[in-house]
């Protein structure tokens, strides 16, 4: 049990550990995310997801693309930690040198490789990877805040910058927005238009 706790409490946890990202049960349970989106919005042409792990882009993408088979999925990666693109383009999963990898404000995505029976999933339900840059993610966390309300976490507003961007063309867009745990100092730096 020593991937579920640190410290002294990995010698006394007792259960079953389940993987967030590629446990099939949580991969099928985010399919329920696509059944609503379709459920809101029977027109969608794309739903942008942030990409993590992949569980919420495979379990998303396999219940929109059963109902809606013409709509376009994309996952979401920043420009410091894109390994999907990456894999994508050379056809299997590739590890990007940790020396490239940089640490950023945005840091609920983006990881160094893309764990192989994800990668082979994706490959089946995704259009592409959609790559954007820290200020592009900036500016959308700042247009969720100031015009929704909303505060998310870097990773949580990849979706809309890809959306602001362009890179998912036209019609009706979705975009899945994930996560509000931001540090109030960075978030307040990125209100005020810094990157942290």
């Amino acid at each position: 049990m020593a991937m579920i706790f640190d410290g002294a409490l990995c010698e006394q946890a007792t259960g079953t550990f389940i993987h967030p990202a590629f446990s099939p049960e949580c991969i099928a349970g985010n399919g329920v995310i696509g059944l609503e989106i379709l459920d809101c919005l029977p027109s969608v042409d794309a739903v942008l997801i942030p990409f993590g792990g992949g569980g919420l882009t495979c379990g998303i993408a396999t219940s929109v693309k059963h109902r809606k088979p013409t709509a376009k999925i994309y996952a979401v990666e920043i420009e410091d930690a894109a390994p999907l693109k990456a894999s994508l383009e050379a056809g299997h999963p590739v590890t990007i040198p940790t020396d490239k990898l940089k640490k950023s404000f945005v840091d609920g995505i983006g990881s160094a490789t893309v764990h192989p029976p994800i990668f082979r999933l994706l490959q089946t339900l995704i259009e592409g990877s959609l790559v954007v840059s820290l200020q592009q993610v900036a500016v959308a966390m700042r247009l969720l805040a100031e015009r929704n309300h909303v505060i998310t976490e870097g990773a949580g507003a990849a979706s809309v910058a890809a959306a602001l961007s362009g890179q998912a063309g036209g019609g009706d867009i979705v975009c899945v927005v994930t996560g509000g745990c931001i540090d109030n100092d960075v978030f307040i730096k990125v209100l005020h238009g810094d990157l942290p």
